[in-house]
């Protein structure tokens, strides 16, 4: 599981560089995530351009690393391909997380 992170405009973009948020890299991914994520205190957006396919399991790692943000936080998704926005959407987890088309629209200061 490989993450990158860099910070624009004040929002911090983490970019999932893996085509799979699967049972086999879910727990790797939630302690990335926290490592990440520890001081931050805005917004995070997770890029999930890369991800063709997400399991319950890394469903509950994204879960799991918007509970363990900072008060104050939140964390945004942003570029769902087709089968990934799916599964959030039959989930009922796009009302959950707010999500954007892509990280352009994502970073653009919000009121």
């Amino acid at each position: 599981m490989n993450l990158t992170t860099v910070v624009q405009d004040g929002v911090t973009l983490v970019t999932v560089n893996a085509m799979r948020i699967d049972a086999a890299v879910a727990i790797r991914f939630k302690d990335l995530m926290r490592e990440i994520t520890r001081d931050c205190d805005g917004r995070v957006v997770l890029d999930l351009a890369q991800v063709d396919f997400i399991d319950s399991s890394g469903l509950g790692a994204i879960v799991a690393a918007m509970k363990q943000l900072e008060d104050g936080a939140r964390l945004e998704l942003a570029t769902l391909r087709p089968n990934v926005d799916k599964v959030f959407r039959l989930t009922r987890m796009d009302t959950v997380f707010p999500i954007h088309d892509g990280v352009a629209a994502a970073v653009v200061p919000h009121a």
